[in-house]
């Protein structure tokens, strides 16, 4: 199936591994230019070259999403490079394992920073062109557990869960612009951090690690539901949340 997305620009946040990677590959297969920004310059370089010697066109960007200034000058540098950027995926890391009480409020205060503030001034940048353009996409990688939340993740669960809420208010502003704005949610993703915290939870809870893991999916499989809602075909789905989780959710 044509996505119909050559000649897009796209900026993947995270994209130099896991989800983000996924996410960067299926783009660039169907034609999208895309700036990797992730905070090691050595796996972005891997990830870019690897784009690149598949006939993509990819370009690597240093910034760590704590550290806003050098964040606002990755985003500039991926439109001076590329061109306007039609495409957005807002992709944050999470914070240590943990429950909520006796967070400290410095805590509290800098991983909202960092996982949750960064996320819309980054939105805020490009929206304005997305909109004068009448095409834009904004998707933000969250959290399965903003439906169903995961204990030992408490700050993660609380901070995520006001991205969902940001994220549909701001589709029914930009809707008539062009733009859609979704969320998605993946579940266990074969990823570094989602294998560590689902070993974790297998050692708390006295299982095994098949009975705790089973089937992950992967990232490419993660990147290839991203690519459509990246693309003109998903015009008509905004303001929503996309489970990529395996059915592991039991709500309906």
């Amino acid at each position: 199936m044509d996505l119909k997305l050559k000649g897009k620009n796209g900026l993947v946040f995270g994209g130099s591994k896991g989800i983000g990677n996924g996410i960067a590959n299926a783009l660039a297969a169907e034609g999208v230019a895309v700036a990797l920004v992730a905070r090691t310059q050595g796996p972005l370089e891997a990830a870019a070259s690897k784009i690149n010697s598949s006939g993509g066109h990819a370009i690597g960007l240093t910034a760590d999403l704590a550290d806003w200034p050098s964040v606002e000058k990755a985003v500039n540098s991926a439109r001076r490079e590329l061109g306007p950027i039609d495409i957005l995926i807002n992709n944050s890391g999470g914070p240590p394992p943990s429950g909520v009480l006796g967070v400290k409020p410095e805590v509290w205060e800098a991983q909202f920073q960092a996982m949750v503030l960064v996320l819309f001034r980054i939105t805020e940048m490009l929206l304005p062109e997305m909109r004068s353009r009448g095409f834009g996409r904004v998707l933000t990688v969250a959290s399965s557990s903003v439906v169903e939340p995961i204990p030992s993740i408490g700050v993660s669960n609380t901070l995520r869960s006001a991205i969902v809420g940001w994220a549909k208010t701001l589709a029914g502003e930009v809707a008539r612009d062009g733009v859609t704005v979704n969320t998605l949610l993946p579940g266990l993703i074969a990823t570094d951090r989602a294998l560590s915290l689902a070993r974790t939870h297998a050692q708390r809870a006295g299982i095994s690690e098949e009975e705790s893991i089973r089937r992950p999916g992967t990232p490419a499989e993660f990147g290839a539901v991203a690519a459509f809602l990246a693309s003109p075909l998903a015009a008509y789905v905004t303001g929503s949340l996309i489970r990529i989780d395996g059915g592991s959710i039991r709500s309906v």
